[in-house]
């Protein structure tokens, strides 16, 4: 089992993935318009509730994690295998964006990541099995709902993965602070993959020699580089405008 909560966070998984729900815990006392509207929801996909004191939230979540007063007990979330990933290929309407994150540790920037990429409308993302945050409960509460509509693939073998992608057809685009083209320069092709490497030691050597292009994101401050969750955003919705005008 795993827990998603945070009013935000139970609502998009309530009205995304009911059918993994086993239970919403609430806290004694709070019955507020959220909360109603969460038991509403709760009721409405036959998902049970009920309500908890305080303490057993503190039982329940480590220190600092932030609950609102609501938690949603779900299924374990079920990564796809490479195979589902070519099977759902064979049936997009392009432009296809796939987003790759190669060595991304901490769960928040993962669920950062996953937020972005449904709002900029990629098909699938694909984990390495080794080196990745692992999609918990602090994963998906900052994810806020963005699993939903998103297949969220995890490879034994990215380098292999990615040259079968290129076989596809799909441009693969890599994001490093070295690289000589400017993102705004960057040849989007309709079908395009972009990967993205942790902010301290950016892609595996592997994963960097089979992209088709590299590309930097411009930097006008004393900083270096973004968090790799806003680098993932600045990435994806410059490749949507690029395609928009094309």
């Amino acid at each position: 089992m795993s827990d998603i909560f945070g009013i935000q966070a139970v609502r998009s998984a309530l009205r995304g993935s009911a059918d993994r729900a086993r239970c919403l815990y609430l806290l004694q006392g709070r019955r507020d318009a959220r909360v109603n509207e969460l038991i509403g929801l709760a009721r409405e996909y036959g998902v049970r509730f009920q309500t908890v004191e305080s303490a057993w939230f503190r039982r329940r979540l480590s220190d600092g994690e932030v609950h609102q007063g609501v938690l949603l007990e779900v299924l374990e979330v079920r990564l796809e295998a490479e195979e589902a990933l070519f099977e759902a290929i064979s049936t997009w309407q392009g432009p296809n964006t796939i987003l790759v994150l190669d060595g991304i540790t901490d769960p928040r920037n993962l669920g950062a990541c996953l937020r972005t990429a449904n709002g900029a409308g990629v098909h699938a993302l694909i984990l390495p099995k080794r080196n990745s945050a692992p999609l918990n409960a602090v994963a998906l509460k900052t994810a806020q709902g963005g699993m939903d509509g998103v297949l969220v693939v995890e490879v034994t073998n990215l380098a292999r993965c990615l040259k079968k992608l290129a076989a596809e057809g799909f441009w693969l685009v890599g994001t490093d602070g070295e690289a000589e083209v400017l993102l705004t320069d960057a040849d989007f092709a309709h079908n395009a993959v972009i990967i993205v490497g942790s902010e301290d030691k950016g892609m595996r050597r592997l994963t960097r020699e089979a992209c088709d292009q590299l590309v930097k994101i411009p930097m006008f401050g004393s900083v270096e580089s973004l968090n790799v969750s806003v680098a993932t955003g600045v990435i994806l919705y410059e490749r949507q405008r690029q395609l928009v005008q094309n």
